[in-house]
């Protein structure tokens, strides 16, 4: 098992103020926040995220029912022809891997936990293809457990709000951590990752129109961004 990510120095009071008005102000934004990804039980989310990977939520959504009504449960699709599977799952991309890896996701999850998905994240990450994101999504979203997921949006708005100075996910994780309380941890994920796709693209961010463009230190920001 790997080992644990080292604690991050302890931020100082201002830095966690004004990660607070941060977080307010997407709470603002955003006062609902939850995966789009359509589940009825953690292992269905945990296969619909391991198959989101290049492809949209709503995509994976249209796919799931067809793939849950065939194969309802991990001992299901552990036993299950991958030439069916993928038929099945075909229109997600990458098919052929994603496969592969909930196959292989369910029939370990069949031998080590008796199909049941764990609420733990050393457990989950022992799962194949799940990493510390999948497994963070998983407890904050299947078992509103505080968890951080970092992915490429988040790692981008945290970046840019200068919430860190890391561009490894996991150092990211836990700089995030130790600017937040442990019961704010549920949500700042989901918040961060869905103002990462309205408001702080890659490519081309709404700066102009941005809550947050007062207290954004991005060296890169300009106010003429935005529609």
């Amino acid at each position: 098992m790997p080992k644990p990510p080292l604690p991050s120095p302890t931020p100082s009071a201002s830095a966690k103020r004004r990660a607070r008005t941060i977080l307010d102000r997407l709470k603002r934004r955003y006062p609902e926040i939850g995966t789009a990804l359509a589940f009825a039980d953690p292992w269905q989310l945990l296969v619909a995220t391991v198959m989101s990977a290049q492809t949209t939520d709503d995509n994976v959504n249209r796919i799931t029912p067809i793939l849950f009504a065939r194969y309802p449960t991990p001992t299901d699709l552990a036993i299950a022809d991958p030439e069916e599977v993928e038929r099945i799952i075909h229109s997600s991309g990458f098919f052929r891997q994603k496969t592969k890896s909930i196959i292989k996701l369910s029939a370990a999850l069949v031998e080590r936990f008796d199909g049941v998905v764990p609420n733990d994240l050393d457990q989950l990450v022992t799962l194949p293809g799940v990493g510390r994101k999948t497994a963070s999504v998983i407890l904050t979203e299947a078992f509103a457990r505080p968890a951080i997921a970092v992915d490429t949006h988040v790692r981008r708005v945290a970046g840019r709000l200068d919430l860190t100075e890391s561009l490894d996910p996991v150092r990211i994780e836990m700089d995030l951590r130790a600017l937040y309380p442990r019961k704010e941890w549920v949500g700042v994920s989901m918040r961060f990752i869905q103002f990462g796709r309205d408001i702080c693209d890659a490519q081309r961010p709404l700066c102009r129109v941005c809550e947050l463009n007062r207290i954004c230190r991005w060296p890169l920001k300009r106010t003429s961004y935005g529609p």
